[in-house]
């Protein structure tokens, strides 16, 4: 469900509403996705006035992400491609992930250990690598349009992931024993992911 909070920011005043998404967990959680969209993942019995309370609380917060996110989701290229040149060098760029990234992965593999089942190629909307608990390891196609450090990043991390299903002290020091400047290559995929679009 959707609620507003409004916020006094610069001499502007900004109404900005927010999702909240009720699930069986123990904690509150405040986050703003890449198109600027507020949400609130709370506790099941949470009751709306303490999601309020916490929007009061976070309203600093809110406007400087808020702001930040809006920035950063205007200022995302614009492609003058149809969608038909689109879709058919989508095409091509998932060919070649799927040629690719098994061959990244074999070479890692044989440095990080664990058994992995199958690899898929997906077009994650939020996520650029995931590791099943039955040993599928999947990667975003977009990764080709990174710099290849960074897919190897993301390669690395997820097959570590394969020993430690966890982002635990040891699961770093296995990604930073493959790959020791992983902080950078993060840091990299965090502030230039939104612009790995066609």
């Amino acid at each position: 469900m959707s609620e507003t909070i409004t916020i006094q920011h610069n001499a502007e005043t900004y109404t900005l509403p927010y999702t909240i998404i009720k699930s069986k967990r123990k904690t509150f959680s405040l986050s703003i996705d890449e198109n600027a969209n507020i949400i609130f993942r709370v506790p099941l019995r949470a009751t709306n006035k303490q999601v309020r309370q916490l929007a009061e609380e976070k309203k600093h917060w809110i406007i400087t992400n808020y702001l930040k996110m809006r920035e950063k989701a205007e200022s995302k290229p614009h492609s003058d491609l149809s969608e038909v040149q689109r879709t058919a060098i989508e095409a091509r760029y998932k060919e070649a992930a799927r040629s690719y990234i098994p061959k990244r992965v074999a070479y890692y593999h044989a440095m990080t250990g664990g058994t992995y089942k199958r690899i898929s190629i997906r077009d994650q909307k939020t996520r650029w690598g995931s590791c099943s608990s039955k040993g599928t390891l999947s990667f975003n196609w977009r990764l080709m349009l990174a710099p290849p450090a960074v897919l190897d990043y993301v390669v690395v991390h997820e097959l570590c992931h394969l020993t430690h299903m966890n982002h635990s002290k040891a699961f770093w020091q296995a990604v930073e024993a493959v790959c020791p400047d992983y902080r950078s290559l993060r840091k990299w995929l965090k502030e230039h992911g939104s612009e790995l679009v066609l």
